[in-house]
């Protein structure tokens, strides 16, 4: 198996056909102007910065691996990409009003990470940790064995990302938490689901034979159709202090 950071570069293409978008409505919840000048950190292929490219002034998107800034670059031409991590953001200090990140800060929710946030934030600038998951009020239109596999597949992964986020972010020079969320389907065929579960690390830093394996299973337990996925888009933000 390779790093799980890491294994978003073989998928990179499905990451990109077929992980859900942001709804535009998400930035109207988090106080940031729109002549601002914002960082969108572990940008992935963009996701979430064209988004950002819609609202804001002035968009800067950094990511680590080459595949998917690449894919980042064709699809938002108009936004500067630069390379870089959230240990070693290529930013001077005090030069954006806000920082996103979305469906990435578990991969760098350390101490050292959230120095480097706080370093190139303006005082009183926004920290906005963004990522969509299911929404558990709505029915889920996938069937229960598939989501079951998937759930078992999830739980014996070698790794645990979640972060404490509260926990990372108390000891830094932040102000209090603020949540909110926005409702939106995600829509896919039986292809995008399957390659949608193919660009999930946790299946994609697996080697080939054994992705082909768990990808056959999967399409053993999904019928042919069009499934209308209930999610939420979620924003926790906070304030530099």
């Amino acid at each position: 198996m390779i790093d799980p950071a890491r294994s978003f570069d073989r998928a990179a293409d499905a990451y990109e056909r077929t992980r859900p978008d942001y709804p535009d409505a998400l930035l109207e919840l988090v106080p940031v102007p729109a002549d601002a000048t914002v960082l969108d950190l572990g940008a992935g292929t963009g996701k979430l910065t064209r988004v950002l490219a819609r609202r804001y002034r002035q968009v800067i998107a950094v990511e680590p691996l080459d595949g998917m800034r690449a894919i980042l670059e064709a699809v938002v031409p108009g936004v500067e990409s630069r390379a870089g991590s959230a240990e070693a953001i290529p930013l001077a200090d005090a030069s954006v009003d806000a920082v996103f990140a979305a469906q990435a800060f578990h991969w760098f929710a350390n101490d050292e990470a959230v120095a480097e946030l706080a370093r190139v934030l303006r005082p009183g600038g926004v920290l906005a940790l963004v990522w969509n998951d299911r929404d558990e009020g709505r029915p889920d239109p996938l069937p229960a064995d598939y989501r079951a596999y998937l759930a078992e597949l999830r739980e014996i992964a070698e790794f645990d990302r979640r972060p404490a986020w509260q926990d990372v972010l108390r000891a830094a020079p932040f102000g209090e938490l603020e949540r909110a969320s926005v409702p939106h389907d995600h829509v896919l065929d039986r292809d995008g689901l399957l390659d949608n579960a193919r660009s999930v690390s946790w299946i994609a830093r697996r080697d080939e034979s054994e992705q082909s394996s768990i990808l056959a299973r999967l399409g053993e337990l999904l019928p042919e159709g069009t499934y209308a996925i209930p999610n939420r888009a979620n924003v926790l933000w906070t304030c530099r202090v």
